[in-house]
């Protein structure tokens, strides 16, 4: 479990993050930085290095290991707080609040700049990073690969498709990107797979939400992980969300991508609102969607 570094920031000092920075600039080319690069990569000398080691293990943000040499590298913890350290200095973020949601490949908290917003830590790679090895095509051309690479691309991505989407397509307002975690807009709103909609309301929620991908789709993206657990439902409609895996248009398998995202949504009001939803020919549907031509779902039902 990845534990919160905010209350860590305040005992921080610049040096302790210049000793994290030299750790993170020697993970480039080792999974172990030797003890005697630190000084090089962190600027400071061999006696501050050694002080500020002893500092940042006790808090759990850097690992030590000894096998030819005495090897150190970040934890997820370290890098949070390099990140987070970054967006204070920036502005982005001037308190931190609670957790909004934990999972397997994120964590995201309430922070607040000039009003409350997000953020999310992208953690792919750091439990399962064979698995996201093979998933994740900005993996595949790296002969070394971290998680901290893993994670910082699902970031870059992510903030890049909303950077393009927002505000044509209902996704969260991007605001700021560092390393592996992006601040962005809070949306208070319920997830779809804990929303109850009233039987009058089903079809035109799956219609907002294929419209939002219709929309995403023209302006270049596929979201490639579409189910229940990314789309948020409020009085204002629905935002789409987390988009690391988001592919562009001209993606050889975008097509399939998109085919893929429809069925999971289609299944899942299937699934719940057998009724409402019916019989709903996905191949149609999903050709609608690429064309530009989806009104509602109620044309692509089987006869």
């Amino acid at each position: 479990m990845v534990e919160n570094v905010a209350p860590l920031m305040r005992e921080l000092e610049p040096e302790d993050f210049h000793l994290l920075s030299g750790i993170e600039q020697g993970m480039r080319f080792s999974e172990w930085v030797a003890r005697g690069k630190l000084p090089e990569f962190s600027r400071l000398s061999p006696e501050n290095v050694d002080y500020r080691l002893d500092r940042c293990e006790d808090r759990g943000l850097i690992e030590r290991k000894t096998i030819q040499y005495q090897g150190f590298k970040l934890t997820f913890e370290g890098y949070d707080a390099l990140a987070l350290h970054t967006f204070i200095e920036r502005e982005s973020v001037s308190e931190f609040g609670a957790p909004l949601g934990v999972g397997k490949e994120s964590d995201v908290y309430e922070v607040r700049s000039y009003k409350p917003l997000a953020l999310k830590y992208h953690r792919e790679g750091y439990t399962n990073f064979r698995e996201v090895m093979k998933e994740r095509d900005y993996t595949s051309d790296r002969d070394h690969v971290s998680w901290q690479y893993t994670a910082r691309k699902a970031a870059e991505r992510e903030y890049d498709a909303l950077e393009t989407l927002y505000p044509d397509v209902s996704v969260p307002r991007p605001v700021d990107q560092n390393r592996h975690a992006i601040v962005m807009e809070r949306i208070d709103a319920t997830e779809l797979s804990r929303t109850k909609l009233e039987p009058e309301q089903v079809v035109p929620v799956l219609d907002l939400i294929l419209a939002e991908l219709e929309t995403a789709y023209e302006e270049g993206y596929v979201h490639a992980d579409m189910s229940e657990y990314n789309v948020f439902v409020g009085e204002d409609g629905v935002t789409v969300f987390d988009w690391p895996q988001a592919v562009p248009t001209d993606h050889e398998n975008a097509r399939e991508f998109l085919a893929r995202d429809v069925e999971n949504l289609a299944s899942y009001f299937k699934r719940k609102y057998p009724q409402q939803i019916g019989d709903v020919e996905i191949d149609d549907l999903a050709r609608a969607i690429a064309e530009g031509a989806f009104e509602t779902v109620a044309d692509h039902r089987s006869e």
